[in-house]
């Protein structure tokens, strides 16, 4: 895994998961970070999760964090900015504003999947790095001429995109426009030819 992720506290204080999230920024931190570390389940403390890479983690409503993958923050903020056709850049808290709207419907609980907001676009219209629902349900990575299936070991069966087909797709709108717009995301090497 390559990143992990702040979702908010998400154990009690008795270390139980709890909940699916708490609050608004969610963000694709690294792994590794001026030798800081940090418990995996300490109570009233953020509860770290953990991405295969980039378009795990975009796919999941994150983007970058702006205190530890600096570089990475600002390419996502600008790609976003272009995509919006802003005079100004657009600020984290706008940013993070708009995913909120975009990534879950409205509700309660741990179990938050099957409040996932998906949307249609045609396979050729998305650019690498966007996770679609594929054929038989599972998550696959859009990248060069194939689309792969996600697995916790990597990227695999890699099938020929298809285009002239719609698709359901996870990654949500605005970070398909920062896609779109010059935010390289950094992928597993397991999707390569």
């Amino acid at each position: 895994m390559m990143f992990t992720g702040n979702r908010g506290c998400l154990v009690d204080d008795s270390r139980t998961l709890m909940r699916h999230h708490n609050g608004s920024l969610w963000i694709i931190c690294v792994t590794e970070f001026r030798g800081w570390r940090h418990q995996l389940d300490q109570p009233h403390r953020w509860t770290p999760l953990f991405f295969l890479d980039d378009a795990v983690a975009l796919a999941a409503g994150h983007r970058p964090c702006a205190f530890c993958r600096p570089d990475a923050y600002s390419s996502y903020r600008d790609a976003l900015t272009n995509a919006l056709a802003l005079d100004e850049p657009i600020r984290a808290f706008e940013i993070n504003a708009r995913l909120n709207n975009e990534r879950l419907r409205r509700g309660r609980g741990l179990d938050r999947g099957a409040d996932r907001r998906l949307w249609t676009a045609a396979i050729e219209d998305l650019p690498d790095g966007t996770i679609i629902v594929g054929d038989v349900g599972e998550a696959r990575l859009v990248h060069g001429a194939n689309q792969w299936a996600f697995s916790f070991d990597g990227w695999r069966d890699p099938q020929p995109r298809r285009d002239g087909r719609s698709v359901e797709v996870i990654t949500p709108p605005a970070s398909v426009a920062a896609l779109r717009h010059g935010f390289e995301p950094v992928v597993d090497a397991s999707a390569s030819p």
